[in-house]
């Protein structure tokens, strides 16, 4: 079951803290709050944060490293030395070469830029560097975003006759290179640890040529938020000033990727211009992504614009072949452990890392993707909030042959006949090292619904941006019951959600229209806009998820028994049944997994038959796609319960209407009965010309979002569920027909009762 979680809970003595720093800062109480429980608690640190900027720029000479390179770069400019920059393929490599590139030039030394393709593999190796010496025979190489952990490359390239500067900012290595090293994570006076790699080489770019730098922030800003690292201390600085750059200055370089009517942001950066930037490196063509970055004429930066397009086109077309693909082979290998781990030998490496990241979200738990490479095989690895991906690979490294990155993103490199010991070896890590909440998704909020939030609030939430890793948008969380859930329009996944005094939005949330729409007690997790009406500002929200717990799924008995007449009514699912007894059905509940299998129950009576307390329970449709043993009751239709090894029907439905399961064996327990809200229904002529009649005289007053909402509204003296019935059955008989949230009756059919395939199947339950 999903967590709601507070981000941070206060004392009393906290509490006075804020009402305080409220007082003083002229902002909510609530807004402090949020400030407060992020570690900003100071009137200083305050101001900082919502004054983010150039003036808290740290300064670069309390690097380690920095003195030095810049004594040496300024050596290689006066004895006019061969110099290269050694960059990396994907968004942060590409910025931080263009800064380099570009700062050395501001400087005086025109250097030459190699951006390797990623089939040649990350960070420095002996090919390329010997393809860069036979083409420039460089005096002075420097690396950005990459070299940290290549002390061997390194010699060599001493070797070869030249100083090295390594820049980088990943995790570091037992062993550094000899030669001159700058990486935020060496311990100096630099009190900040988490720069991109483009915000090292800004930093350089800083300490040879002073605040003519900044002019490099909007490629600063764009790696950052591209490469993930937390949006707080100078990262937050950087991002801000770049977006100000960025909007008041747009570089053609770039601007091809954003909206023109639109204020760019840290989001716009994330899904519009890096991904693009990015598509060029996994497409094998990281160099075109640097030419456009370095180019000055406008018609080659359109030609480039429109490649990179068309190559993120292209790359989220084989995106999704690749994870069609992952998702099948995880349905049939099983996902039962707390790691996910593929090959597959004809994926393409660019993309491994990208479905990584999805299936790592999707199923709450870190996953890693390989693709054969020669005599052995390498991946790409993705972690979840809370769970180091980087440690655990180096506790597992006995079966790697290489890896590196950092807590969030690795990448490896592991030889033949060592996946499966891997895998195994991290499963256990994962068991040994974290708790089983650790894997179980969940929301942080930030507050409860208030009827009396103000505009002023809403609008000091946008002083908390950029928003992204470390500085997640803030969210909320209102206590429902039954609300009125409708599409945004006929057709539409999208839903128009009312609680209590706040409008929502629901995108994607159609499949949640049962439970909101239910008297089940719920939460529903959201963020806080504003929208615009003629000219008036109104706040609304944003529904992101609908969370409710175990117990209360049980309480909305009537809209149980609802759901239960309309997957009668449905078409059977072919799938192949094999009867199991009462004992069977408990005996697997008590022996299941975390994850794999899946319990079905009809009647919500059941449960009281069985010893499944410990066993979380899902109302309609799944609260988590991360294929975690729970028990489902009253499943509509449209769930997706494919990626379950196992599902069992604690109670016979007499009927399964779950098209998700065609083509599976499934377990039904015969001993119980979860037909015994349609046994009830009484099927007799008479009762359902009752509900007609009363249909065709009133059809022009009768609405609803659904046939179960008009059913509730009918009163011809039966309850909804009988009502439910004779409806579905008119509807099958083609004698009304509900759209657009109105009902309507269809004049002139003539047909017969028994040609409704669920009036049939409730004849044949007596």
């Amino acid at each position: 079951m999903k967590k709601i979680i507070a981000e941070a809970e206060f004392s009393a003595q906290q509490n006075d803290d804020i009402a305080a720093l409220s007082q003083t800062t002229g902002l909510c109480v609530e807004t402090v709050r949020i400030l407060y429980g992020r570690g900003i608690d100071t009137v200083d640190k305050i101001n900082a944060f919502i004054h983010p900027g150039k003036h808290s720029f740290l300064s670069p000479f309390l690097m380690s490293g920095m003195k030095e390179a810049v004594d040496l770069i300024t050596r290689a400019r006066e004895e006019e030395w061969s110099v290269v920059v050694y960059g990396d393929y994907d968004a942060d490599g590409v910025c931080a070469s263009t800064i380099m590139c570009r700062a050395l030039a501001d400087f005086g030394v025109n250097a030459c830029v190699f951006v390797p393709e990623r089939r040649n593999g990350y960070g420095l190796n002996v090919q390329s560097i010997d393809e860069i010496f036979e083409e420039y025979f460089p005096q002075l190489f420097i690396t950005v975003d990459c070299g940290i952990s290549n002390a061997q490359e390194v010699d060599y390239i001493k070797e070869q006759g030249a100083e090295v500067i390594v820049t980088d900012h990943h995790e570091l290595p037992p062993v550094l290179p000899d030669c001159i090293c700058i990486n935020p994570k060496i311990s100096d006076d630099y009190p900040y640890d988490n720069l991109c790699g483009a915000g090292v080489a800004f930093k350089v770019g800083c300490a040879l040529n002073g605040k003519s730098a900044y002019q490099y922030l909007d490629f600063a800003a764009i790696a950052t938020v591209a490469d993930s690292v937390p949006l707080t201390g100078e990262n937050r600085d950087i991002v801000a000033e770049g977006l100000n750059l960025i909007n008041s200055k747009p570089r053609r370089n770039y601007s091809n990727f954003l909206k023109k009517e639109e204020r760019a942001t840290s989001q716009s950066l994330a899904f519009s211009v890096a991904p693009k930037i990015n598509a060029a490196g996994r497409m094998g063509d990281a160099g075109a992504a640097l030419t456009l970055f370095l180019s000055d004429d406008d018609k080659e930066i359109y030609d480039y614009s429109v490649k990179l397009t068309a190559y993120n086109l292209e790359r989220q077309k084989y995106c999704d072949e690749l994870y069609s693909s992952a998702k099948q082979m995880l349905k049939e290998k099983g996902a039962n452990g707390r790691i996910i781990v593929l090959c597959g030998e004809d994926w393409n490496a660019g993309f491994v890392g990208i479905v990584a990241a999805r299936l790592a979200e999707e199923y709450c738990r870190p996953a890693l993707l390989f693709v054969k490479n020669g005599e052995g095989y390498k991946g790409s690895a993705r972690s979840i909030d809370g769970v180091n991906i980087y440690e655990a690979l180096r506790a597992c490294e006995s079966f790697i042959e290489e890896f590196g990155g950092h807590s969030q993103a690795a990448g490896v490199n592991v030889a033949e006949g060592k996946l499966e010991g891997l895998e195994e070896a991290l499963d256990k890590y994962l068991h040994e090292n974290y708790p089983p909440e650790a894997f179980t998704p969940a929301h942080y909020v930030n507050g409860v619904f208030n009827a009396h939030v103000s505009q002023k609030f809403i609008k000091e939430l946008n002083m908390l941006e950029p928003f992204g890793v470390g500085n997640r948008k803030p969210q909320f969380v209102v206590e429902a019951q039954s609300c009125r859930a409708r599409a945004l329009k006929e057709g539409s996944n999208h839903l128009s959600v009312k609680c209590g005094g706040l409008d929502l939005i629901f995108f994607s949330g159609l499949k949640y229209s049962k439970i909101i729409r239910s008297a089940v007690p719920k939460r529903f997790v959201y963020d806080y806009g504003i929208t615009y009406f003629k000219g008036r500002e109104q706040i609304s929200g944003y529904l992101r998820d609908v969370v409710y717990s175990t117990a209360n799924s049980l309480a909305d008995g009537e809209s149980i028994e609802l759901n239960a007449v309309l997957l009668a009514s449905g078409e059977r699912t072919d799938c192949k049944t094999v009867n199991i007894s009462h004992a069977q059905a408990q005996q697997a509940l008590d022996s299941c997994g975390e994850y794999g299998t899946l319990f079905v129950v009809y009647n919500a009576d059941t449960l009281k038959k069985y010893d499944c307390a410990n066993r979380e329970v899902n109302l309609f449709a799944l609260s988590a796609g991360n294929l975690a043993s729970v028990i489902l009751l009253s499943p509509s239709p449209e769930c997706d319960l494919s990626g379950y090894e196992k599902v069992v029907f604690l109670d016979d439905p007499e009927c399964i209407n779950l098209p998700s399961l065609a083509g599976k064996t499934v377990c039904v327990c015969t001993d119980d009965d979860g037909a015994a809200a349609l046994r009830s229904l009484n099927s007799d002529r008479e009762a359902l010309v009752a509900v007609f009649k009363y249909v065709s005289a009133n059809f022009f007053n009768i609405s609803g979002d659904s046939l179960e909402e008009i059913a509730q509204s009918i009163d011809v003296g039966t309850d909804a569920k009988q009502t439910l019935f004779a409806l579905k059955v008119f509807e099958e008989l083609g004698l009304i027909s509900h759209k657009g949230g109105k009902l309507t009756v269809i004049r002139g059919e003539k047909t017969q009762l028994t040609n409704s395939a669920l009036y049939n199947f409730i004849e044949s339950l007596k």
